[in-house]
């Protein structure tokens, strides 16, 4: 079963990012199962549930006596953290990456705010060994990128509003895939640490404006960073 499950996603990534990266256009025609499959080098029924796993994820529709096609990208679920890391497995359009610092813009600095007034005592040690672990290991390392997404995941979830929430997941890959995507032509050009601090003390300190204005300042200098490789 674990066999079958990692090719049936591995079928997925390869279909996906080919969608993602305009090798299939909207509109396109992924018909001939036993051809697919054959060329592939799999079964049909790993096949199916790859298909499966793209309709659910919004990027094939599949009808009977329609078939199965390409939908339009406005019906991509592009925040889906599988989908993200195909985006970014290629090279993604810019405007899309502006789009992710202009999402989390509008979300984060609201959920540091509802954070700083509702975290509790467990979130806020949470947070504290995720930034122990951000300076330990640093943001090029697998380990340093894993705890930074814990950090943001975890102010979303001392929100303690369920809606918010839910996001936790997607801005954690929009916070993994952007970080790596801006190393991928230049170190970085800084040490984001001090303003993940200052999010961690004033959400620590129950106080919603400072914690606001900490996590605009820290995604300003996030997308400042980003800038040059977006040029």
């Amino acid at each position: 079963m674990g066999k079958a499950e990692r090719i049936h996603q591995a079928i997925a990534r390869t279909l996906g990012t080919a969608i993602l990266s305009g090798r299939y256009q909207p509109g396109d025609s992924l018909e001939g199962e036993i051809e697919h499959s054959l060329a592939l080098g799999v079964s049909r029924t790993p096949y199916r549930e790859a298909i499966q796993i793209l309709v659910a994820k919004g990027l094939l529709e599949s009808r009977p006596r329609a078939g199965t096609h390409v939908t339009l990208r406005a019906r991509w679920n592009l925040l889906d953290p599988d989908v993200l890391a195909w985006t970014f497995s290629g090279e993604p359009d810019p405007a899309f990456v502006r789009g992710l610092f202009e999402l989390r813009g509008i979300i984060e600095p609201a959920a540091a705010a509802l954070a700083a007034q509702r975290r509790t005592a467990a979130q806020v040690a949470v947070m504290r060994d995720a930034l122990a672990a951000m300076k330990r290991h640093g943001l090029a390392t697998e380990m340093g990128r894993t705890a930074d997404q814990q950090f943001h995941r975890c102010v979303l979830q001392a929100t303690h509003n369920e809606a918010l929430a839910s996001l936790a997941s997607s801005v954690a890959a929009a916070v993994d895939w952007t970080t790596r995507f801006k190393q991928r032509y230049q170190a970085l050009p800084r040490d984001p640490l001090p303003e993940h601090m200052a999010v961690f003390f004033a959400i620590e300190a129950s106080e919603p404006e400072p914690a606001r204005r900490a996590m605009d300042d820290l995604l300003r200098l996030a997308f400042e960073d980003t800038s040059p490789v977006l040029s």
